[in-house]
């Protein structure tokens, strides 16, 4: 019996909805946005039955494969596990919400401007569901085009520079990526990313495999030293921009550490585990520094961003510490997991605060902190908003950004204390920050004429804000149904890693358990 495509459909629904907008064109600009709208919905609805019929104790579900490129058994494989179905779902539920942020505010080509969104879901969807190596390389790589082109025609005056910088610093590291998995498939006979994960490679090719990873990987999330480039294009972006680029595309870095360097290179992985956490912890701690310097909104934000996703690669690797440690018992999953849901959360509360700065933008033409202040006496619905979504960001309890951050925290504690207090710095440093621009931004005495004469927000923005805040309380009060969902894949990845790879390494290990 074969499977309805629901992977297929997921991918190539809004591929082809991006080019019958672009056909659409701008003649009729109101039709061509229902056009967007409706494709972009129903891309969220075909993609739910990836999380209702989904068995977390199942493994790779929703299998696709057919032959693509046979003289090189390059397959056309798809599947998707507990790692990558949620990050699916996230995907096409804040694409809806970018279609609907622009739609009053996109004036200029706003078919090529819905069209490119489109085609880029349906293009992370891919990555994330992608099982052969050569597709999810094409998928990866084909990322950078969309967000190229939104960033280079609708963005800010430097957006040449940043466009530039973005496509450089991303595709660099890819071509390391890609040489690393011609290596494995001369090993493995194929491209299949499952068997990659069952090779039994050296000490010394894992860690150059590693390393290959971690270019492509750290530049994505990104780490500390390779995280200039982000600042630069959340500001020149426009809306839509920051808040795909903040809550997906730097999710798929975060993934590609998940399904290739920790089940494909666990030696490596267990022995640069040190590099990663300083790494990681500097991200944590002095981004948090320069953030509060930061008097754009944009950047300030953008910089939040970096600092929370160091608590994304801190869950992720603070696991071999933990495994060092023979009378810790347990927390690696909880580390995995929290990881996961610091990844989703993040997605939600970093989407939701650029959509905030957007509705600024598109009234008083300004990100700058120092043109606001007092907004909450002209726009009290969307103040409410902007103090909820910066409580979130803090790590407010109650709020999703609390339920990864402190399962990081605690999993730290059974690796080492002083990853676990460096670690919680960020619950000061992102509450000193956040706070800070609140306090200026929202709260005081009315700023100047243009806050004064300000609008509050509109049912489109409050639908958006609305059910993102929704979202994020959701989480944050009952994270279970997305633990569950988890849980079972990353217990198996915990069990993977923890058997070596190097030839004659496994056995030993074996003889002395018994």
């Amino acid at each position: 019996m074969i499977e309805f495509p629901w992977l297929t459909l997921t991918i190539w629904l809004p591929i082809l909805g991006g080019v019958a907008v672009i056909v659409s064109g701008d003649k009729t600009a109101e039709l061509t946005k229902w056009l967007a709208l409706i494709v972009a919905v129903l891309t969220f609805l075909v993609s739910l039955p990836l999380w209702l019929n989904f068995n977390p104790h199942g493994g790779i579900q929703f299998i696709e494969r057919t032959p693509w490129i046979p003289s090189f058994n390059v397959y056309y494989y798809l599947g998707v596990d507990g790692i990558s179905m949620p990050l699916i779902i996230l995907t096409t539920f804040i694409t809806m919400f970018v279609v609907i942020a622009g739609w009053e505010v996109i004036t200029y080509k706003p078919s090529h401007y819905m069209a490119a969104f489109l085609i880029m879901e349906g293009i992370m969807v891919g990555v994330f569901s992608a099982l052969d190596a050569i597709l999810f390389y094409v998928f990866w790589e084909a990322m950078l085009i969309p967000m190229f082109i939104i960033i280079g025609i609708w963005g800010g005056p430097n957006r040449v520079y940043a466009t530039i910088k973005f496509f450089l610093y991303t595709f660099f590291g890819s071509v390391f990526m890609l040489v690393a998995l011609i290596y494995m498939y001369f090993q493995a006979g194929s491209f299949s990313i499952l068997d990659f994960q069952q090779l039994p490679l050296g000490m010394t090719a894992q860690v150059l495999i590693f390393i290959a990873f971690l270019l492509a990987f750290a530049v994505k999330v990104p780490m500390f030293p390779v995280h200039t480039w982000l600042p630069d294009a959340h500001v020149e972006a426009p809306t839509g921009g920051s808040v795909i680029l903040a809550a997906i595309m730097l999710k798929i870095g975060g993934y590609g550490f998940l399904r290739f360097s920790l089940p494909i290179t666990p030696d490596a992985s267990a022995s640069l585990d040190g590099l990663i956490i300083a790494l990681s912890l500097i991200a944590i701690v002095y981004i948090g520094f320069v953030a509060l310097v930061q008097k754009d909104m944009k950047k300030l934000i953008a910089y939040s961003s970096i600092a929370h996703m160091g608590f994304v690669t801190l869950g992720f690797f603070i696991i071999f510490a933990i495994f060092r440690r023979p009378e810790v018992t347990s927390g690696a999953v909880m580390a995995l997991e929290g990881g996961m849901v610091q990844m989703i959360s993040h997605g939600f509360i970093s989407g939701a605060l650029f959509l905030c700065v957007g509705v600024l933008y598109d009234r008083v033409h300004s990100r700058e902190i120092a043109d606001y202040g007092g907004v909450i006496h002209v726009m009290p619905w969307f103040g409410a908003f902007v103090v909820f979504f910066a409580m979130a960001n803090a790590g407010l309890p109650g709020t999703s950004g609390f339920v990864g951050e402190l399962m990081v925290i605690l999993a730290a504690f059974r690796a080492d204390f002083w990853y676990a207090f460096l670690a919680a710095t960020t619950l000061i440093l992102a509450a000193a920050f956040t706070l800070w621009m609140v306090k200026r931004v929202i709260f005081g005495e009315i700023g100047n004429d243009k806050v004064a004469k300000l609008q509050d927000i509109n049912r489109r923005e409050m639908l958006n804000l609305g059910v993102l805040a929704a979202a994020v309380l959701a989480i944050g009060i009952w994270p279970k149904p997305l633990v569950d969902v988890m849980e079972p894949t990353l217990q198996h990845l915990v069990e993977q890693i923890q058997v070596s790879k190097i030839p004659g390494v496994a056995a030993e290990i074996a003889q002395s358990l018994k």
